[in-house]
């Protein structure tokens, strides 16, 4: 799984690493970053969750990365 985050879009609202707090957290400003070493969603089934909880669907998820 490839997940990809616009940091354009992002506001910073949360949502992805509350829904899915082993894969998402944010940085010292407050958007969304993926946690190192869980770029790969980590088998986490909240993935998905996460980018539909975006508000402004800010992160995708795509097939295996590579």
């Amino acid at each position: 799984m490839h997940i990809d985050i616009d940091k354009d879009a992002c506001i910073g609202a949360g949502q992805c690493a509350l829904a899915a707090p082993g894969v998402f957290t944010q940085d010292d400003d407050g958007y969304s970053t993926l946690i190192p070493g869980r770029e790969d969603g980590a088998g986490d089934a909240m993935v998905r969750e996460a980018a539909r909880a975006c508000p402004v669907g800010a992160i995708t998820i795509g097939g295996a990365a590579g």
